[in-house]
């Protein structure tokens, strides 16, 4: 009983591992509220309504940041963020974030 129980914990705890990823990630700075539509006067409208800000993937996947303050600089612009991706939660932490000049 106690090996099953074991494997089952250590299977648990390697389950939580690999559901998070570090790396680092291109796309863009929005809010809650707009999304994918990338509109800076737009986003900080909603901002001063209580929306926060999130990350939205080059796919406009939209992922909630677990530390948005990082992100207040840059909003609407097209960024490279580094960080910890938890998959399970949906949500990025990030490290760092630098804007991306459009060619």
């Amino acid at each position: 009983m106690r090996k099953i129980l074991s494997v089952l914990l250590a299977s648990a705890a390697l389950t939580t591992v690999s559901m998070a990823a570090t790396g680092s990630w291109e796309g863009w700075v929005s809010d809650d509220r707009c999304g994918a539509k990338i509109d800076a006067t737009c986003s900080k409208m909603c901002l001063q309504q209580g929306a926060t800000l999130v990350f939205v993937t080059t796919d406009k996947t939209v992922i909630k940041v677990t530390n948005p303050a990082i992100l207040k600089d840059h909003l609407g612009q097209h960024v490279r963020v580094k960080g910890d991706m938890d998959k399970g939660q949906g949500t990025l932490s990030i490290s760092s974030v630098e804007a991306i000049k459009d060619k």
